[in-house]
C-alpha cells in the first residue's frame, strides 16, 4: 500500500511540472539597461534565436510594442538578422507570425535575459561592461513539446 501511495504522489508532483498551454510568459517590468549593455545582450540572444526558430525568409515574428531601450534594441537585432518583426499587432490574413517574448532583469550584480517563444525559451546571465555586456553563464535553453 505504501508504494501505492508513493507512486501516485510522485506522479502527481511530476505532473504539475508539466504545462499544455502554448502561451510565453511576458515579463511584468524589465529592468532598464544602457543602450550599450542592451545592444550587445539583444545581439547575443537574437543571434541564438535565430539558431532555433526556423528560417528568416519564412519566418515572421511578433513582439509587443514597448519603448524601452532593450526591446528597441531586440526587434533591430532581430531585423538585422532579416526576420519580419511586427510590432503594431496588425497581422495579415495569411500570417501566423511566432510570438516572441522576452524579460530583463538584475540578480546579484548580473543581468538576467530570457527570450522565448511558444515552442522554445533561452535564457542567459551578462555582466554589464562599460562598452556592453559579456555572457557570465552558459546559454539556457528550454524546448517545448
Amino acid at each position: 500500500m505504501k508504494k501505492t501511495t508513493a507512486a501516485i504522489m510522485i506522479a502527481f508532483i511530476l505532473s504539475s511540472c508539466q504545462t499544455a498551454e502554448e502561451t510565453v510568459t511576458k515579463s511584468s517590468k524589465p529592468i532598464a539597461v544602457s543602450g550599450a549593455t542592451a545592444s550587445a545582450i539583444a545581439g547575443d540572444m537574437a543571434s541564438r534565436l535565430a539558431e532555433k526558430v526556423g528560417p528568416a525568409a519564412t519566418t515572421t515574428l511578433k513582439l509587443d510594442k514597448d519603448t524601452s531601450d532593450y526591446a528597441a534594441a531586440l526587434e533591430a537585432a532581430l531585423k538585422g538578422w532579416g526576420y519580419a518583426v511586427i510590432t503594431d499587432g496588425k497581422v495579415g490574413k495569411d500570417q501566423k507570425p511566432v510570438e516572441v517574448a522576452w524579460s530583463i532583469d538584475s540578480f546579484d550584480g548580473q543581468v538576467l535575459a530570457r527570450v522565448s517563444t511558444p515552442a522554445i525559451a533561452l535564457g542567459r546571465a551578462y555582466t554589464a561592461t562599460s562598452g556592453g555586456a559579456k555572457p557570465a553563464s552558459p546559454l539556457s535553453i528550454m524546448q517545448r513539446n
